[in-house]
């Protein structure tokens, strides 16, 4: 008997209505900052600056939670939110905010990737094949999850189609997710201290990450045409 898979639609919805919950509550608990930022003035800046940093634990919860859920919802990037966890708390507790959020959120897509019916362009994708079809696979994932244009729902599903196994997967994700929750997190408090050169470092750091992206997949176009038998 075939197993019922779940409905990937219907999954997905579930996460834009938790996130829809998550934003509510954090735009409520924002919202003095928001009146500041409409009406701007050097007054109001530096109260500003004070609420931005004011936010305790309860907020961290919410935007660790917003994370993890954008992480695991396809198509949806969460690096805003991250900028903002590091533009609230700082680069050190930004990261670890961002770190947490994307480890839970791949661990979530992780759990339940095998049970979901994908559609066959997602299956059929180059990257995706370029993902699994590698000389040392558990780096190429983790490089995977290191670079934000590359999907992590595809880094998932090929961590799972080559049955890696948990303690792996999850050094993978925790290797991989901590580049960019750092970047992000130096990012935004580049933003809260209004330190330029914070922020070029950041934007350099970014384009580095994507530049190994490019780089790796021409490498792998490049060793999968030295491998084709000649005509």
């Amino acid at each position: 008997m075939m197993k019922r898979k779940l409905n990937k639609t219907l999954l997905i919805l579930g996460g834009i209505i938790i996130s829809a919950i998550l934003i509510y509550f954090i735009y409520r608990d924002y919202q003095p900052e928001i009146n500041l930022l409409l009406h701007m003035n050097d007054h109001n800046r530096i109260v500003l600056m004070h609420l931005i940093r004011s936010h305790g634990i309860k907020d961290m919860l919410l935007l660790l939670a917003l994370i993890a859920t954008f992480n695991a919802i396809p198509g949806m990037s969460n690096s805003l939110i991250c900028i903002l966890a590091g533009l609230c708390y700082g680069p050190v507790v930004g990261f670890l905010i961002n770190w947490l959020g994307n480890i839970l959120g791949n661990c979530g897509v992780m759990s339940i990737i095998r049970e979901v019916d994908l559609s066959k362009r997602t299956r059929k994708s180059k990257l995706l094949a370029a993902l699994m079809h590698q000389k040392h696979p558990l780096i190429g994932l983790t490089i995977g999850f290191m670079v934000p244009v590359i999907p992590s729902i595809l880094v998932n599903y090929a961590g799972a189609q080559l049955n890696i196994n948990r303690f792996r997967y999850l050094a993978m994700v925790t290797v991989g997710m901590a580049p960019t929750s750092f970047i992000y997190a130096f990012g935004g408090d580049a933003l809260f201290q209004g330190n330029s050169h914070k922020l070029i470092g950041a934007a350099v750091a970014i384009v580095v990450v994507i530049a190994m992206y490019v780089l790796i997949k021409k490498l792998i176009k490049h060793d999968r045409a030295a491998k084709q038998p000649a005509a």
